[in-house]
């Protein structure tokens, strides 16, 4: 199989015969100005509390998008989507974090742009959660110091300039309430979040880097009109996905996917303005997913068909979609399958592990005050019913009417008044799943090891997997119902290992109703799928069988495979299991430092080991 870059070689080589490699003086410069975490908290978004007068002028300059969305609410998979035009869900590069390969179907935009003669910098956060992506090969420069100053006199540029102070990881350490320009006893909470001084303060503190990275924004605005090019040159401004409070990033609300996208067109390109005029709203639906074709499309390059998204600008535009597609996966060191979409008004929500809570504790969303302070606000039962919600089990669908209810507090899943659209936006999510062959279906190490050096988004689209079949199993899995005993039992016997997945896994949600199945469940628990072992493992310690447990899960920690370890750790936590009991096999577990992802492993055991009351460095760690 030829590489990436025979492949682009090849494609840069057409182009030049072709002649698109001489430099168009009508091509416009474009510039890109990211921000991490944050959703649309702007004073040009209608939120009060904020100071952003920089992002509020580009609003008046520009177009101003109300209904923009991440299709993944953290940062990685958000970026992989963007980069590529393809959902990372299909790509294989959902988890947070993957190092997987990216298909050799699939190239990143950045290889169109060279071909039109731009040059490309990217200043300089990378981060696209694939093996595949070389920036040095990507980028002309990708560095601190990349910039559009540094290209050819005449050549058109394509610049991104990442800005980091939003992030995060800025809550993470206190200022003191003295220092800070926004006062916490102002910040009205959400309904959600209680009332704690942490939260607060940490509200607080958010809105002073939003505006500091507001600040910044200026700056690279400055610049633009000092270096005489702001005339020539689109300017898109985004957040990679929202943030950063608990029950925004990584969840699939608009608290985690809506983001702020303001885009300014000069005169001179005003045939592309999407809207009256600068100055205006757009309410088109556009996802990041839109981003590469759109990019193409403004440089007169039609999108190739691999390309899942839709141009919204330029001479290639297509019509809006009716619905964007949102996905969530591994969080770090915790699984919870997700599935979103929403429309300009509402939002569907499907919960394949509905046995779990929403707040399964992540290590580094842990990290906040305002998260530590939530949880202890629970535990001492100071929280009231909706505040309280989001440390229980999930329902299995969700449906919010947005405009009605923006914070989402209403799950209209159940009301019979809304059947039909709960019904509709079911079937549409699993249809744009079946157009994607969407990975996330197949657990992720079972996909690796059934896929081998084949790359997911190729292996997904081989006669090795019955996709249709094993989609269809996640859903009856996931319905949660008594009468699927018989279903569930029988794709245990099924040669594909993902739907005997399937089929474990729905037998854990139903609790003691999958007793009936205890014979099967017992020889699951040992299964040839690791993943299904783990399953198998904790229905049998949940059933009373501890024993036999206790063996399957020191047989999955003794693997190879730092997520099957990171799967069975989490799933012995969520089972309360004991130090008693499983204090002397985690201490076998393999110290493989040298798989990427062993990181997690530390973190779910480091979680276990604070539970436990017992000090890391016991272990090692």
């Amino acid at each position: 199989m030829k590489t990436r870059y025979t492949l682009s070689l090849i494609l840069l080589i057409a182009f030049m015969v072709t002649g698109f490699e001489k430099k168009d003086p009508d091509l416009p410069n474009i510039l890109w100005i990211t921000s991490e975490d944050n959703s649309p908290l702007l004073g040009c978004y209608g939120d009060e509390f904020a100071t952003t007068p920089h992002l509020d002028q580009l609003a008046s300059e520009g177009f101003l998008y109300t209904n923009a969305y991440a299709n993944a609410p953290v940062c990685a998979p958000a970026r992989n989507t963007i980069i590529t035009g393809v959902h990372a869900c299909s790509n294989g590069n959902e988890q947070m974090r993957s190092t997987y390969a990216t298909s050799d179907r699939v190239r990143f935009y950045t290889e169109f742009l060279k071909s039109r003669g731009y040059y490309c910098t990217n200043n300089s956060k990378t981060d696209y959660n694939t093996s595949s992506a070389k920036p040095e090969l990507m980028w002309d420069e990708s560095s601190r110091k990349a910039h559009y100053r540094n290209r050819d006199e005449g050549q058109p540029f394509f610049a991104i300039f990442n800005i980091t102070t939003s992030h995060e990881s800025s809550i993470h350490r206190s200022i003191p309430g003295e220092d800070l320009r926004h006062n916490p006893e102002d910040v009205n909470l959400p309904p959600y979040h209680p009332d704690t001084p942490e939260m607060h303060h940490d509200w607080a503190q958010y809105y002073d880097k939003v505006e500091d990275m507001d600040g910044e924004v200026g700056e690279f605005l400055k610049e633009l009109e000092e270096e005489g090019l702001a005339e020539n040159t689109i300017v898109f401004y985004y957040a990679d996905h929202g943030g950063v409070l608990g029950r925004s990033k990584r969840y699939l609300y608009e608290t985690g996917t809506h983001v702020p996208l303001i885009i300014r067109i000069p005169e001179k390109y005003k045939h592309l303005y999407p809207g009256e005029g600068p100055g205006s709203k757009v309410e088109r639906l556009v996802s990041f997913v839109d981003l590469a074709p759109t990019l193409l499309s403004l440089i007169g390059l039609e999108a190739p068909e691999y390309m899942q998204g839709s141009a919204f600008l330029g001479n290639y535009q297509k019509e809006e979609p009716d619905y964007v597609y949102m996905f969530r996966d591994r969080m770090d060191e915790r699984y919870d399958l997700t599935r979103a979409i929403v429309d300009r008004r509402y939002r569907y929500i499907r919960n394949y592990n509905s046995n779990r809570i929403w707040m399964q504790q992540l290590e580094y969303l842990w990290r906040a005050p305002s998260m530590a302070s939530w949880e202890e606000a629970f535990l001492a039962g100071d929280c009231d019913e909706l505040q309280a919600r989001f440390f229980n089990p999930k329902p299995v669908e969700e449906l919010y009417d947005t405009e009605n209810d923006p914070w989402e507090l209403h799950n209209l899943a159940g009301d019979p008044a809304h059947a039909g659209r709960l019904k509709e936006m079911r079937r549409a999510s699993l249809d744009l799943a079946v157009s994607m062959y969407d990975a996330g279906f197949i657990p992720e190490t079972e996909r690796i090891i059934r896929a081998g050096e084949t790359p997911i988004y190729d292996y997904m689209r081989s006669d090795a997997v019955p996709y249709t079949e094993i989609l269809g199993a996640a859903v009856t899995a996931s319905q949660k119902k008594t009468d699927n005993v018989e279903s569930l039992i029988s794709m245990l016997h099924h040669d594909d290992s993902a739907i005997r997945y399937w089929g474990i896994y729905g037998l854990l949600m139903l609790g003691d109703d999958a007793r009936p199945a205890l014979q099967e469940i017992g020889e699951a628990a040992f299964d040839d799928s690791w993943n299904v072992s783990v399953v198998g493992a904790e229905i049998l310690y949940r059933l009373g069988m501890k024993a036999r447990a206790i063996k399957a899960y020191q047989r999955v920690l003794g693997c190879d495979y730092a997520m099957l370890r990171t799967i069975a750790l989490t799933s012995i936590d969520n089972i309360n299991g004991s130090a008693e009991e499983f204090l002397d096999i985690c201490r076998s577990i393999p110290a493989n430092y040298d798989e990427p992802n062993y990181q997690y492993d530390i973190r779910a055991l480091g979680g276990l080991l604070k539970k436990w009351d017992i000090e890391p460095s016991t272990l090692g760690i």
